[in-house]
């Protein structure tokens, strides 16, 4: 009996098990997941906690509701992957061997990373939004709140869902508002890139939105530090922003196992090729979703999409076949904006978001590069979606690659 082995079983893990499991044939291969979580997160939602859309039960499930029926599920830690042998050893000292592996580890913060993050205003007028607790913190202190100056850092890229801190300065516009006490709050949003997003058209609209909702936008600004005495940031050329809330989106790294083994480059990313999702230093191992270092962003749909890529391209690999397939970068990202409204971005490596239609041409329903309700309603929807279909590596209504089909060119 071969063994396919899946280290983690968060978004792109969970894909996986459930896509090779129906694909390999179960009197030769078996499929096993390795996770040290037992409950299954659905990470999108932790932007909404903080506003009170959302609480903790509500995005939260038992992992093994998603996994079929003969994928075994072992609970507990890595501590080291020894590719040389094919084998990764846990924790408690157990081996597992394997013929092919699929890393799919994840990224998370490293808010350590920085002088004074983790500081004594943490989780007190520091916090983050990409982990439960901190968007439970952040709950809380914003229910009684005075106001002030309201800072949205990014410390630097890559993050996971890049567009998800802009979300957060938008709903933060329409929560104050609706509390009336918009005029007590100064929001700034403070970037290393030269403008809003990474991609020059997405860019220039989503910078004009922040100055249409009176959001400050200071670009170019690397953290060197948090002054928590004076309550303020600081980047490496000296300039400062004071903050009464700082917002942090901390550095992002891979899991620790991945530089332990020797599979990472310096960010603990794997390195893999960006198009066939193989290891770049090992042919029996392939890299899925945020644990790679692939230049395409680290988001949900990323994952999805190349989760219909990887799973050709094992069965190629196993067959000693040409690899048939190639991940092109392809993502999609709803945007919250606030007051009932989303835009929806369609992207690849190659091809920037452009106006239109998706994922159908003349119906949509969902309009590109355009705010509108229903882009709104499709955030909300993707929650049941996420739960339901994606996870269970169900067939949606579109394709892996970036489809010109519903967009106009420029």
């Amino acid at each position: 009996m071969k063994k396919l082995l899946i280290l983690g079983a968060g978004t792109a893990g969970t894909i996986m098990a459930n896509k090779m499991q129906k694909k390999l044939p179960v009197n030769e291969w078996s499929v096993t997941v390795v996770e040290k979580e037992i409950n299954h997160f659905y990470q999108p939602g932790f932007l909404f906690i903080p506003f009170g859309y959302y609480q903790k039960k509500d995005i939260l499930k038992p992992s093994l509701k998603f996994f079929p029926r003969g994928v075994q599920v072992i609970n507990t830690e890595i501590e080291k992957i020894d590719p040389s042998h094919n084998n990764i050893t846990l924790i408690n000292g157990l081996e597992i061997a394997y013929d092919i592996l699929i890393i799919a580890t994840g990224t998370r913060i490293s808010p350590e990373d920085t002088p004074g993050l983790k500081g004594e205003l943490w989780q007190k007028n520091i916090f983050d939004f990409y982990t439960i607790d901190g968007s439970e913190a952040l709950a809380e202190f914003f229910k009684t709140w005075p106001g002030g100056n309201l800072v949205i850092n990014v410390a630097d890229n890559p993050i996971k869902c890049p567009v998800a801190p802009l979300e957060f300065a938008f709903l933060a516009d329409y929560y104050f508002t609706r509390k009336g006490m918009r005029n007590k709050v100064n929001i700034t949003y403070v970037t290393p890139l030269s403008g809003a997003f990474t991609k020059p058209k997405a860019s220039r609209m989503l910078g004009s939105l922040l100055e249409r909702k009176n959001i400050n936008l200071v670009s170019d600004f690397f953290i060197g530090e948090v002054d928590n005495a004076n309550k303020k940031i600081l980047d490496f050329g000296g300039r400062e922003v004071p903050f009464d809330c700082l917002i942090s989106v901390p550095l992002h790294s891979g899991d620790p196992v991945i530089s332990k083994s020797g599979l990472g480059d310096e960010f603990g990313f794997v390195k893999a090729d960006k198009n066939t999702l193989q290891s770049a230093l090992f042919k029996n191992i392939f890299v899925i979703g945020d644990a790679g270092n692939f230049p395409s962003s680290k988001a949900g749909s990323v994952a999805h999409f190349q989760a219909d890529v990887l799973e050709k391209n094992i069965v190629n690999y196993i067959n000693n076949e040409p690899f048939s397939e190639s991940f092109d970068g392809h993502s999609n990202c709803y945007i919250e904006t606030g007051f009932g409204k989303g835009i929806l971005i369609d992207f690849n490596y190659a091809t920037e978001p452009l106006p239109g239609l998706y994922p159908l041409p003349v119906v949509g329903p969902f309009s590109l590069l355009k705010e509108s309700k229903l882009n709104h309603l499709g955030k909300l929807l993707f929650k049941w979606i996420y739960w339901n279909i994606l996870l269970k590596a169900r067939k949606l209504p579109v394709t892996n690659y970036m489809s010109m089909v519903g967009k106009k060119m420029e």
